[in-house]
């Protein structure tokens, strides 16, 4: 009788413990998925076009007349500029909404209006060579209601070192 007593315990702690491990195993289940969607939710990225939605035929397209410039060598200590122009070679008017630098030594600056089919718009873009030296390459990507939403440009050069200054 003893041993059916301390076998019926034995098995009813087991199952205890096996019911509270699979509901703590749950628990925990669901909170790593509740941690791992809050940490990376899904975004709806607007760049990315599906293969089977159709590209709209009448949105604007931002035709660059030189989609990289080179500055060549560049004074060290010095601010230099490239405007791009582009046309709108699509149906409808063209709006840049943003263009980002790769980094704070690139500042860019645009139309702001819309741009007419057919019309030209311009982005300038400074570069500040100050505490760069050696070959440089940046771009800025242009957010505009064209398709895809990004278009890049890029600017390179060669900041010279103090030593390799060039007289003006």
């Amino acid at each position: 009788m003893k041993y059916q007593i301390l076998l019926a315990a034995t098995l009813l702690l087991g199952a205890c413990n096996r019911d509270k491990n699979e509901a703590g195993t749950e628990g925990m289940n669901a909170a790593a998925n509740v941690t791992s969607d809050a940490a990376n939710p899904t975004i709806d990225n607007p760049n990315v076009v599906n293969e089977s939605e159709a590209v709209n035929p009448n949105a604007p397209v931002m035709k660059f007349a030189e989609p990289e410039f080179d500055f060549g060598d560049i004074q060290p200590d010095s601010k230099v500029h490239h405007t791009f122009t582009f046309t709108n070679t699509g149906k409808s008017p063209l709006l840049i909404e943003d263009a980002t630098a790769s980094c704070g030594c690139t500042t860019p600056s645009w139309t702001k209006e819309p741009i007419a089919p057919g019309a030209e718009g311009k982005i300038e873009v400074q570069f500040d060579s100050r505490g760069k030296q050696g070959i440089i390459g940046k771009q800025v990507a242009v957010r505009a209601n064209t398709q895809p939403t990004i278009t890049t440009i890029f600017i390179k050069g060669n900041v010279l070192t103090a030593g390799d200054k060039k007289p003006l």
